[in-house]
């Protein structure tokens, strides 16, 4: 089973937004997925227990119980596990971080947001994980979300110790109409730019951080990742 923490020390930058669509891209393609929810606000669970269709498990823990939905977890068969984390404390994104295979530290390419990835990226290295930084919520026309697009971004995080996805996600409302229902992009505007994002984001994780394979990749999701 692998684990992969979506953090960053700042609230706003659609974190357990992320973290739905993950789950179900990966629900998607076959695999078992639960996602935990460590984010007081809990509002991972609302998303899914508001699903009209199958989808991922969920359950709704804390740091200090993760371990515990770990081993229940891999018991349970589950193949992946996406840890919703909350903006603070400290201590409580640390365990989270320490307990993954993966961390997704989670920014919008924007000035407010640099410092915050920062923190987030230091605490991944300090534990000696591995991360990668996901760029979010960009505005921009662009046909991908890429490092490229913002090279100001690049230069002020080339120093933080993380890499940069090769894909993100652009600012589309489409994403809090989706998540209204439990549902992901993908889902609710099949073939639409959001969820092309999105499916390159999870081709990118599945295949570069050895997720694994479930069967066959879905020619649906296939199709939509390019």
């Amino acid at each position: 089973m692998k684990t992969i923490s979506v953090l960053c020390r700042k609230g706003g930058t659609g974190k357990t937004t992320l973290s739905v669509n993950l789950a179900i891209a990966a629900f998607l393609d076959g695999h078992k997925v639960m996602l935990a929810d460590l984010d007081p606000q809990r509002s991972a669970s609302d998303a899914l227990r508001a699903r009209k269709r199958p989808g991922p498990a969920f359950a709704e823990s804390c740091a200090g119980k993760l371990f515990h939905a770990q081993t229940n977890a891999q018991r349970e068969g589950v193949e992946l596990l996406i840890v919703d984390t909350p903006a603070a404390p400290e201590t409580d994104v640390a365990h989270a971080v320490n307990l993954s295979d993966l961390c997704l530290v989670v920014g919008r390419p924007s000035f407010l947001d640099l410092a915050p990835i920062v923190r987030s990226a230091d605490t991944v290295r300090r534990l000696n994980r591995q991360g990668l930084i996901v760029l979010n919520q960009a505005h921009t026309n662009r046909a991908e979300v890429a490092p490229v697009a913002f090279p100001e971004v690049v230069e002020a995080l080339r120093f933080c110790g993380l890499p940069l996805a090769p894909a993100g996600l652009r600012s589309r409302s489409v994403f809090q109409q989706a998540i209204a229902q439990g549902q992901s992009v993908m889902e609710l505007e099949p073939g639409g730019a959001a969820a092309q994002d999105m499916s390159r984001l999870w081709a990118h994780l599945k295949c570069a951080w050895a997720l694994g394979d479930h069967g066959q990749t879905s020619p649906e999701l296939a199709a939509r990742a390019g």
